[in-house]
């Protein structure tokens, strides 16, 4: 059976195909009796839009791609899935772009290397500064997710991350810590990541009175459970002590378990251990890892909102906005009495 044509469904319908089209497009000057009439002849008809041409028409794409620089961190697959979920009830598909935290990539990311293929662009950056987003910049609207500073004229959306690092942080103290280290930034070259989660652990420990000790600071070589617990593991051997660890995300963290558990140091009874991200195996590891766990349905959704609103044409200055966080206390670092 032959697909059916706009010409069909008009021609049952009793209209033009311009009301057709009106109507398979969803514009809103089209009388209700009219809208139904069409809609009858559509299922009728089992009539379904030529995407190609529709594209032709508004020269969108009905794409977006979402950038970042490594789809096996576990966060980055969440991200993802909760992105195309919500993008999906818009009538968009999502593609991936993985940049390898490499600075050609992200360059091209939000170059006009993009235009024609996408209708609009998230990002989050790992290396490229708000200087060099502004300067490469193309004609694609962008988004900007996460902790690296965006420029003025370009929108973005995060959490708080000096707050949440300072939360764990004085919950730690809390329950008892008195060396308190952070695991899992860069060996050099720090990370906008690294950099604001870092700025609220050492904000934590001024709010408690403790000192900031520059030996407590525990980096690892990649973003990696194998990697942070060979640096945990190396720590260890050096002499260095801590009965408490802010990890800069949840690898981290599980790689810190295993090997504190290999050193035979319990926890949580001899150090309390904090993760970031909430990943869904951070209720699986022993003990439950307690972890700052980001809004990331508000996340998507905001930074969705400004996507679409840069698409039909909204021109002004970057919005820049915060969405909500938890944390989530588990077995690794218990909640205290007033967090319950």
């Amino acid at each position: 059976m032959a697909r059916a044509r706009l010409q069909d469904v008009a021609e049952v319908a009793g209209v033009s195909m311009k009301t057709v089209s009106n109507v398979v497009r969803g514009y809103v000057h089209v009388s209700p009796s009219t809208r139904a009439k069409v809609q009858r002849a559509i299922d009728e008809l089992a009539y379904r839009p030529n995407e190609t041409g529709r594209s032709l028409a508004t020269g969108r794409t009905g794409l977006l791609a979402l950038a970042f620089s490594d789809i096996s961190i576990p966060y980055y697959s969440e991200l993802a899935r909760c992105v195309s979920t919500l993008a999906r009830d818009r009538g968009y598909r999502v593609l991936l772009e993985q940049t390898d935290g490499t600075l050609e990539a992200e360059r091209a990311i939000v170059s006009t290397s993009e235009a024609g293929l996408v209708d609009g662009v998230l990002f989050q950056p790992s290396i490229l500064g708000s200087s060099e987003i502004a300067r490469h910049r193309g004609d694609v609207p962008v988004v900007l997710l996460g902790e690296a500073q965006a420029p003025l004229s370009v929108d973005h959306v995060m959490i708080d991350n000096v707050a949440a690092a300072r939360r764990v942080t004085t919950h730690l103290a809390g329950l008892g810590a008195t060396r308190i280290a952070f695991l899992g930034h860069e060996r050099s070259g720090l990370s906008p990541t690294s950099r604001v989660r870092l700025a609220g652990y050492q904000e934590g420990l001024e709010a408690e009175g403790l000192p900031v000790d520059t030996g407590l600071l525990i980096p690892s070589g990649a973003v990696s459970s194998a990697s942070a617990a060979e640096a945990v593991t190396a720590a260890l051997a050096e002499g260095l002590r801590f009965d408490g660890l802010v990890c800069r995300d949840d690898l981290a963290a599980i790689g810190a378990l295993r090997a504190l558990a290999d050193a035979g140091i319990r926890v949580p009874e001899d150090v309390v251990v904090t993760g970031w991200d909430d990943v869904a195996m951070a209720s699986f590891t022993q003990p439950g890892l307690t972890t700052v766990r980001p809004d990331l349905a508000a996340l998507a959704g905001r930074a969705l909102d400004m996507l679409e609103e840069r698409i039909a044409g909204f021109d002004e200055l970057g919005r820049h906005a915060l969405v909500d966080f938890e944390v989530v206390y588990r077995g690794s670092a218990p909640a205290l009495p007033t967090e319950d």
